[in-house]
C-alpha cells in the first residue's frame, strides 16, 4: 500500500473592513444643548462624554465623534445631521476613512 500524501488546506486570509471616522464640525449657531442631546442620542455617549466632544470640536473646529465600519458611520453621521435639520439647524457631521 502506497504511502498517503499529506494534504495542505488554504484558507482564504480574510482583511478586516476600512474603518471610518465620523466628525463632527464645529458649528456656531447650533445651540450647545442641542448638540451634546444628538451626541447622547445617536452615539450613545455620557453626558460628560457628549459635552467633551462638543467642547473640542469647538476648541479645534472639528472632532472625531466615533469610529465604524462605512455603513455604520455613513448612516449615524445622516441621522444625526438630519436630526440638526429638522430642528433647522445647520450641525454638520462628516465621515472620512481612517487612516
Amino acid at each position: 500500500m502506497p504511502a498517503a500524501t499529506p494534504r495542505t488546506i488554504v484558507e482564504p486570509k480574510t482583511q478586516r473592513p476600512r474603518l471610518y471616522r465620523v466628525l463632527l464640525l464645529k458649528d456656531d449657531f447650533t445651540p450647545r444643548e442641542f448638540i451634546v442631546t444628538v451626541l447622547k442620542a445617536e452615539f450613545r455617549m455620557s453626558a460628560d462624554e457628549a459635552l467633551g466632544v462638543m467642547l473640542d470640536a469647538l476648541r479645534c473646529g472639528l472632532c472625531v465623534v466615533a469610529v465604524f465600519q462605512k455603513d455604520v458611520a455613513e448612516t449615524k453621521a445622516a441621522r444625526a445631521t438630519d436630526a440638526a435639520r429638522e430642528k433647522g439647524y445647520p450641525l454638520l457631521f462628516a465621515v472620512e476613512p481612517e487612516k
